[in-house]
């Protein structure tokens, strides 16, 4: 099974480094194409933005395809727009190339994942799906810093990079991946669930949680610049802990979702977060301390996409890729939004106590999870 998720997964890795090793190369790109690093940093904007958009609404034009045609279909596209972006010679060209890159990306995530969810049987659904979100993660803990170490000489061969990655996953799923169909659904039948209250729960929960986490991220530099001094060192070795717990997370929600109730290991993640957010100020103060935190802090990040993956594909599988598309929209979504609150409330507060926020947002979430924990349960009780 895993031989066969593995093109998936690197897919998935493409797409995560593809989204953060932009905001790495800023002022290599800003001087490059004589414009502002803010202006720069539109084009990770408009990545994020249009990949919130397209995510739903090319996930449901591409879902009566089978999966095998539909991924090489968007990593098709998302190759050519890095590839775009890597010979731009001019701010628009360049920018264009980003919405198109993240319109490729957008139908990606939740086709990989939907592709996964047929694969495995039930019994391992929740691993397979952590195995190729895993991707994801690992982008998290390794793109950033070997994308922008690659881009240190040129910026532009990060984005080539990135495009031979998108090319070696096309390659793997032709040769590897047979044609899958969903089952077979009208495009009422697939939009219907969008119209379930529990759906739209579920999403948003998602979008809080990301907004939660991204209101310290971003900015996690200058919040720990007591503990590191400044140095990219010891920023970089405290990052690449956090990667590596948000990528052990997701291993291990994978796992357990095979056994366990996914609403309860999203209320468990949830909580864990919000506790680790809200002491941020008291841990970082020595490096010890801090990195333990960043450890724990990854793991729990890790934990709320996989059961919420695995709650959308029981509620309509016939709608996978509509449903899974819009969790992705939400994904992007609560991250631009998380990012532009942190930088927002600056204004009121040091960075390092950005994770209280965090923390309140993970608990809003929460109490929008209990309920279905409640009605789970509710369900699994015995009669008299």
């Amino acid at each position: 099974m895993y031989l066969r998720l593995l093109p998936l997964a690197l897919a998935t890795f493409a797409v995560g480094t593809d989204g953060f090793v932009i905001a790495g190369l800023l002022p290599a790109i800003a001087t490059d194409l004589d414009v502002t690093i803010p202006a720069a940093g539109q084009l990770v904007s408009a990545f994020a933005l249009t990949l919130a958009i397209a995510a739903p609404v090319l996930g449901a034009a591409t879902s009566t395809l089978d999966r095998r045609a539909a991924l090489l279909l968007a990593l098709g596209v998302f190759t050519a727009g890095n590839a775009l972006t890597a010979l731009a010679d001019s701010y628009g060209l360049a920018l264009a190339s980003r919405v198109l890159t993240a319109a490729g990306a957008g139908i990606i995530n939740s086709a990989a994942a939907s592709t996964a969810a047929v694969i495995a049987p039930p019994e391992r659904r929740g691993r397979a799906l952590s195995f190729v979100m895993g991707g994801l993660m690992t982008a998290t803990a390794l793109g950033l810093p070997l994308g922008t170490l690659i881009g240190g000489a040129d910026w532009r061969l990060a984005l080539w990079a990135v495009a031979g990655l998108g090319l070696v996953s096309a390659a793997g799923i032709a040769l590897g991946l047979p044609a899958i169909s969903l089952p077979a659904a009208g495009l009422r039948d697939r939009i219907a669930p969008l119209r379930r209250p529990e759906v739209i729960g579920i999403v948003l929960v998602t979008g809080l949680a990301m907004v939660g986490m991204y209101v310290l991220y971003p900015y996690i530099a200058p919040a720990l610049a007591g503990v590191t001094g400044g140095s990219p060192v010891l920023l970089t070795t405290i990052l690449f802990v956090w990667g590596l717990g948000t990528v052990a997370g997701n291993l291990l929600v994978g796992r357990l979702s095979d056994r366990h109730a996914p609403q309860r290991l999203l209320l468990a993640g949830l909580a864990a977060s919000a506790l680790l957010l809200a002491i941020t100020p008291l841990v970082a103060t020595h490096l010890a301390s801090t990195l333990v935190w960043a450890a724990l802090w990854g793991i729990a990040v890790g934990f709320p996409v996989v059961p919420q993956q695995h709650r959308l594909v029981a509620l309509a599988p016939s709608a996978g890729p509509v449903l899974l598309g819009l969790n992705s929209a939400s994904i992007y979504a609560g991250i631009a939004l998380g990012g532009a609150l942190g930088g927002l409330l600056q204004n009121w507060m040091t960075p390092v106590w950005l994770g209280l926020p965090g923390a309140v947002a993970l608990l809003v979430a929460a109490a929008l999870t209990v309920p279905a924990v409640r009605g789970r349960a509710a369900v699994a009780e015995p009669v008299g």
